[in-house]
């Protein structure tokens, strides 16, 4: 099935098409429609034309000018419209609009227009549309100031940078993956609906948010304490809020090492949160891994031998390199959507010690063989 995703590299672009290439390998081929093709009407057509299913999620969070804001996002759905009319598309149209169409502001005001203009559209022109309702998103990779307050929270608490809430109020969240679901299961069915609400995760305050934000911080960053993430919306939290650690600046981190005549001791972690314990012996000049998790926190910690540890963002070319030595005990955790790897540097056997947050699954591994 040929999938046409706008909007393909946003956030919640992004995350869809990484789903979809590495969960569903063989179900769909994805096209991107990219921001020059709505100007270029011969690509626009034949994008169109030749797909099954159409994800539009390109368009303005945010600009200085409202109204730049609102004929942008107008402007856009106008130019898909007008191309699945002059093909003739009979296909599925999955167009993401969003709870602040209740709210008297031009983003909301750009989505309600554009969703209404795709229903008449689809009922003139006989093609499946369903236009997706969506509360706030959340997730890892978001952009600070732009698309959500999370990512701006965790940006600043992370960086010790002051800021207020200017509104307590109560917000509706939706994680990153639970959308990327209900998209998939829109794409994979034939059902059409022209305002259909896509249900929160979590109804929760501001203020309520930004304490569990600085609550990790003060566990994990301060302490080197792993938080309860027993409860699924503080584990979704705190993988959105670990995708905003410049990695390269604070790993790896050394273990206090203890030691005296009898030799020495070392505190591997302290976690509030569950998890599994493992560990590898791994030869010289062999490499583990090369492969990346959605969900799953993994530390990684040398216990003995020479290693050189690789990460890697999935889409991002740029390749993060860190050694780790038995003689200097230390660790690094490894954020979500990196592939990452283990090399034996060393002439003895690498020893490896593993703890990840939730026990072995071999019908949900979550693990996604990538090469760094």
């Amino acid at each position: 099935m040929e999938v046409l995703i706008s909007g393909n590299n946003g956030f919640i672009g992004s995350h869809l098409k990484n789903t979809l290439k590495y969960k569903f390998p063989k179900n769909f081929k994805i096209t991107d429609l990219n921001k020059d093709d709505f100007f270029d009407n011969e690509t626009l057509d034949l994008k169109v034309k030749r797909s099954a299913v159409i994800v539009h999620l390109a368009g303005l969070n945010r600009h200085n000018d409202e109204n730049v804001l609102l004929d942008t996002n107008i402007n856009l759905s106008k130019s898909l419209n007008e191309s699945i009319q002059r093909v003739g598309y009979k296909g599925k149209l999955i167009f993401a609009s969003s709870i602040q169409e209740s709210i008297n502001n031009k983003y909301g005001k750009s989505k309600k227009i554009a969703r209404e203009l795709f229903a008449e559209s689809s009922l003139n022109n006989e093609f499946i549309f369903v236009g997706l309702i969506i509360p706030n998103v959340f997730g890892p990779f978001g952009k600070p100031n732009y698309n959500s307050f999370i990512p701006t929270f965790c940006d600043k608490i992370i960086g010790d940078q002051s800021f207020k809430i200017i509104s307590n109020s109560k917000i509706k969240l939706i994680y990153i993956e639970n959308l990327i679901k209900e998209l998939v299961k829109e794409i994979t069915t034939k059902n059409s609906d022209h305002k259909k609400k896509i249900e929160e995760d979590i109804k929760i305050s501001v203020n309520e948010v930004k304490e569990k934000l600085i609550k990790f911080k003060s566990l994990y960053l301060e302490q080197n304490i792993i938080p309860n993430l027993n409860d699924k919306f503080d584990l979704n939290l705190f993988n959105t809020f670990r995708s905003y650690i410049n990695y390269e600046q604070f790993f790896p981190r050394k273990y206090i090492n203890n030691t005296d005549d009898r030799g020495n001791f070392v505190e591997i972690l302290k976690s509030k949160s569950k998890g599994q314990y493992s560990y590898s012996t791994t030869r010289p000049g062999v490499t583990r891994g090369d492969h990346f998790h959605m969900r799953k926190i993994e530390r990684f910690s040398v216990i003995k031998g020479q290693s050189l540890i690789q990460l890697r963002k999935i889409g991002s070319k740029k390749i993060i390199e860190f050694k780790l030595s038995g003689d200097n005990p230390s660790f690094i955790d490894m954020p979500i959507w990196y592939t990452h790897n283990i090399k034996n540097i060393g002439e003895e056997d690498l020893i490896t010690l593993f703890w990840i947050n939730e026990a072995y699954d071999s019908n949900n591994p979550d693990t996604y063989i990538e090469k760094v």
